[in-house]
């Protein structure tokens, strides 16, 4: 399965779930990307990391009530559940507070609005248990490398992280060491930083040896066209862009989009001639790739169209309260998200033995 088809699929989710505050719905979108990770993710180390993005949203969910009944909200509310002692401030600090009325309206705004944040960061999380990063980085373009191994580097090192520690405790644990509190954590820390520390230098040693960095010589007219095109392709993005979100651009946003897209293509496809490493077995674009992204992509299109058409039932009101319905066509459309869960092959079974080819 290609890598960035589970981006795709795990990203479009998540602007998905920026277009509703229903707590149905979100709850929804979090058991979809559940159900496709447990069904599809391989057994590798990097694909444990999903356990650690819902505890990561859970301290979200928790962190955002906490800040919503210590500091209060702007939300008006007359359901007072509970009165906090009230600290003074001086008169700069107008409109903030400490402590004082705590109201059920102000609670549930900020439930709703943590678990949006919550259901992004868990949508992100799938991506990262699903995509092997190193596949990611390969199947980049040759002018994105560069950053493409910034990035990569950037999205291992939690999921990199959270192995060592979790194979640290079991080794404390079968030695009878203690792995919980404060004194396994600081003892479990030291080991892990250093871990991380000892694959970053293993990395740059491995670049080095390989010949990272190598470019290859082409003309200079070759380099002023694809800075100029990169150029223009971005900032016709841009325009095209804000064309789509406004009301007097809609006649020459797509066209001015679509245009600046191209350059920028193009610009990349010329930066591309610079770059001397080849690829061993590229991963290719097959139909279920182009399945399991446009799956994603249909659940994002299609809830940014029902919060456009029925706002009310994707933001329910919190003031008055009232409660949240569950829409019956944006919910068929969130399952459209299943479908990897379906057409994708399962993960390898690692101790399956491996087939033997004929003689």
């Amino acid at each position: 399965m290609h890598p960035g088809a589970w981006w795709l699929w795990s990203l479009a989710l998540g602007t998905a779930a920026t277009r509703t505050t229903n707590p149905l719905l979100l709850t929804l979108l979090i058991t979809v990307s559940a159900h496709v990770v447990i069904t599809r993710r391989p057994n590798t180390p990097w694909s444990r990391s999903y356990g650690a993005f819902l505890k990561l949203a859970l301290a979200v969910l928790l962190i955002r009530l906490v800040f919503a009944v210590a500091l209060g909200s702007p939300i008006p509310g007359t359901h007072t559940l509970l009165t906090l002692p009230e600290v003074p401030l001086p008169h700069w600090a107008q409109g903030i507070r400490l402590g004082g009325r705590v109201t059920a309206e102000t609670l549930v705004f900020a439930l709703y609005d943590g678990l949006r944040l919550a259901t992004l960061l868990i949508c992100v999380g799938a991506a990262n248990a699903l995509a092997s990063p190193s596949r990611l980085l390969k199947s980049l373009p040759g002018a994105l490398y560069e950053t493409g191994v910034a990035v990569v580097v950037a999205l291992t090192f939690a999921p990199n992280l959270i192995a060592d520690a979790q194979r640290l405790r079991a080794a404390r644990r079968l030695r009878g060491r203690p792995d919980r509190g404060v004194r396994g954590l600081l003892q479990v820390g030291l080991p892990v930083l250093e871990g991380a520390l000892e694959r970053s230098v293993a990395l740059a040693a491995a670049m080095d040896a390989r010949g990272y960095g190598r470019t290859a010589q082409v003309p200079v007219a070759v380099r002023r066209t694809t800075a100029a095109l990169t150029l223009t392709g971005l900032v016709g993005v841009c325009a095209g862009t804000y064309g789509l979100l406004t009301a007097e651009g809609g006649t020459y946003g797509l066209p001015v989009l679509l245009a600046g897209l191209a350059a920028a293509l193009a610009g990349l496809w010329l930066g591309g001639r610079r770059s001397l490493r080849t690829r061993y077995r590229p991963d290719r674009w097959d139909l279920r790739a182009g399945l399991v992204a446009a799956s994603g992509a249909a659940v994002a299109v299609l809830l940014a169209f029902a919060a456009a058409s029925d706002p009310a039932a994707m933001h329910p009101g919190v003031v008055p309260l009232v409660s949240p319905t569950l829409p019956v066509w944006p919910a068929a459309a969130v399952l459209l998200g299943l479908l990897p869960a379906f057409i994708t092959p399962p993960p390898a079974d690692p101790a399956a033995p491996v087939p033997k080819e004929p003689s």
